[in-house]
């Protein structure tokens, strides 16, 4: 690898600057060093033929700066807490000694194996809100954001608060694993797979270069390992080996991601492998497709926050060679430096640059950035912080926790004259303006049906206003069957009348 070097000769210009970044950014499909290797290795860029800087370099010795006093671990920089809004430019600067200039570091596939690897080659009748960030709740603040594509969403809602550029189709590299992640865990809710069963590593699965947790031909690992070795340290290897077990090869394991992208919408997302090693233009995504993806799986399989939350685990291979341990380090450095991160997703390649999906929790609201084609790492995870912090500093979600059914609604012409309902779904409201949602009120609109009535048809909806202005509403769905009366049901029941009529 060539490292390009700026030396001042002068006495007064010794202690300055670092080696100058190469001219290629640096693709991470290679593994990254070891903690220990990261903290002796020099400062320098590294053209690293597919891998971004190493997360265990951040477990360990982080630059030569650090990251994280103990008083920025109790409030780093004003960024952990989000009661006030910091303004474009310092939140830039509020983030700017979270995350120090960085140099990409990485290994070549030859070279030893990294402890945690960011490789990357480095929903009538809408199903359970599917798309998300269909709404925009206004037009775009001024953020100081300087990666070329951009989005924060509010996850529970889909509702979209900044986006730059969020259309342009670029390469996903590693963030191509958050569609991976979201057909496992389909498999895993449709039963067809386990958390404990065993999957075998191919001789393909095995040769992927990039970031990689170093399988063997043969060797057999949980999914449930696997799975944390594609969130955590975003192994190719790992990811590969899912893909065959689940859909027989890799190949028909993309074609199943394409179906899913086109199910979601995702009119300007392709994907040509599984785990974004490759720099094909033929695989693309956007940032705003990116979002849609994200939230899909976090709103639909929030347990794989469980894993992307994890800063360092060890997993256990077991092949012909022996037994020995690997280190899983995270390679979102956010989930140590953010409060409240707890994912979701890096990428890097020297075409993709830099990229990240980062989901972060706070005061009950989950939001979501996506960042595309930084220039550097440093840029990714501190745009990505100026957004979450805007989100959080600017917005307030109210949620109807009082869904207990009221009066039933009249049924005309049934077996049963009126029937139970429940809310169709739970009703959040996201404001962006500062108002009380203390103040929100509720009112039930429950109309008569007409039998029969199945499960799940409409029988009203709960209506939301703020300051006598609508802003919102929830369908009331049936929560069980009526059958239509016939002359039969009709004459029993005058049978019953005259019945009580006699007792009395």
């Amino acid at each position: 690898m060539e490292k390009a070097a700026a030396e001042r000769t002068s006495a007064d210009e010794a202690a300055a600057e670092e080696t100058a970044a190469e001219e290629a950014v640096t693709e991470e499909t290679a593994a990254e060093e070891t903690a220990a290797e990261e903290a002796a290795i020099e400062e320098t860029v590294t053209e690293e033929t597919g891998s971004e800087e190493t997360a265990a370099d951040e477990a360990a010795a982080e630059e030569t700066a650090p990251e994280e006093s103990a008083s920025e671990k109790e409030n780093p920089q004003g960024l952990t807490s989000g009661v006030r809004q910091l303004v474009p430019r310092e939140a830039a600067a509020a983030v700017e000694a979270l995350f120090p200039e960085e140099p990409a570091q990485g290994t070549t596939a030859g070279e030893a194996p990294s402890a945690a690897g960011e490789t990357e080659q480095d929903p009538a009748e809408e199903p359970q809100q599917e798309i998300g960030g269909e709404e925009t709740a206004r037009e775009n603040p001024d953020l100081a954001i300087s990666s070329p594509s951009a989005v924060l969403m509010e996850v529970s809602t889909g509702t979209i608060l900044y986006e730059k550029d969020a259309h342009e189709a670029r390469s996903p590299a590693s963030i191509t694993k958050i569609m991976t992640l979201l057909l496992i865990f389909q498999e895993l809710e449709a039963g067809n797979i386990t958390l404990d069963e065993m999957v075998t590593t191919s001789a393909h699965a095995k040769s992927m270069g990039g970031s990689q947790v170093y399988l063997e031909e043969g060797e057999q690992q949980t999914v449930e390992t696997l799975i944390k070795c594609i969130v955590v340290a975003s192994g190719n290897d790992a990811s590969v080996a899912m893909a065959e077990h689940i859909a027989g090869s890799e190949e028909e394991f993309v074609s199943r991601m394409n179906q899913e992208a086109e199910r979601l919408g995702l009119e300007n997302t392709h994907f040509e492998d599984c785990c974004g090693l490759t720099e094909s233009t033929g695989h693309y995504t956007t940032a705003a497709d990116v979002a849609v993806m994200s939230r899909q799986l976090v709103e639909r399989y929030p347990q794989v926050l469980e894993y992307s939350s994890i800063w360092m685990e060890n997993i256990t291979h077991e092949t012909r060679q022996g037994t020995t341990e690997f280190g899983l380090t995270n390679t979102n450095k956010m989930i140590r430096t953010y409060e409240g991160c707890v994912g979701l997703k890096t990428g890097s390649t020297s075409v993709a640059k830099y990229c990240v999906s980062s989901v972060a929790q706070r005061d009950g609201m989950t939001m979501l950035a996506v960042i595309m084609a930084a220039p550097d790492p440093k840029t990714r995870f501190a745009d990505a912080a100026v957004l979450l912090n805007y989100g959080f500093g600017s917005c307030s979600l109210y949620v109807d926790e009082d869904t207990a059914p009221g009066a039933p609604a009249e049924v005309k012409g049934g077996v049963e004259e009126e029937v139970s309902w429940k809310y169709e779904e739970p009703f959040r409201y996201l404001d962006t303006g500062g108002a009380a949602l203390d103040a929100v009120e509720k009112e039930l609109e429950i109309r008569q049906v007409k039998a029969p009535v199945k499960k799940g048809d409409v029988v009203g909806r709960a209506v939301y206003r703020l300051n006598g202005q609508e802003i919102g509403s929830i369908r009331l769905i049936s929560s069980q069957e009526v059958r239509k009366a016939g002359y039969g049901d009709a004459l029993k029941k005058a049978a019953g009348y005259l019945i009580a009529g006699v007792r009395l």
